[in-house]
């Protein structure tokens, strides 16, 4: 049996969104300036800040830094979601989109369009989960 994918004109283009959410992960982790606007906000979790002696800043820099997307870890293609190592412990982060005036209440209804697109980065320790 062979299936063969036929673009969806109705669902976004995730190689669109992948490119926005890597944007905004190396401005918001690396302060490197996306092309063109893209909102958002970073949050990490209490004990990643408690972990004490730069550890929070490195799980940062490598959040920015990721760019091991494969299938496993990146299945919608949209490069939302990943792991780094630090110092033997298991850092997650993770990009959620939500409607730009929605108070966080909606998830994005047009998740390819930065205009009306809030993206939220969250670094946690795996542990945490």
């Amino acid at each position: 049996m062979s299936m063969n994918v036929q673009p969806q004109p109705d669902r976004p283009d995730p190689t669109v969104i992948a490119v926005q959410n890597d944007a905004f992960r190396k401005l918001a982790c690396l302060g490197v300036p996306p092309a063109q606007p893209i909102q958002g906000r970073m949050h990490v979790t209490r004990s990643l800040m408690e972990a004490g002696d730069g550890f929070m800043a490195e799980a940062v820099k490598a959040t920015g830094a990721f760019d091991t997307f494969e299938p496993e870890n990146d299945p919608e293609g949209w490069h939302d979601f990943g792991a780094v190592e630090i110092r033997g412990e298991t850092v997650f982060w993770k990009i959620d989109l939500y409607e730009a005036d929605s108070d966080f209440r909606y998830g994005a209804e047009t998740p390819d369009n930065p205009a009306t697109t809030m993206r939220v980065l969250t670094i946690m320790l795996a542990r945490d989960w």
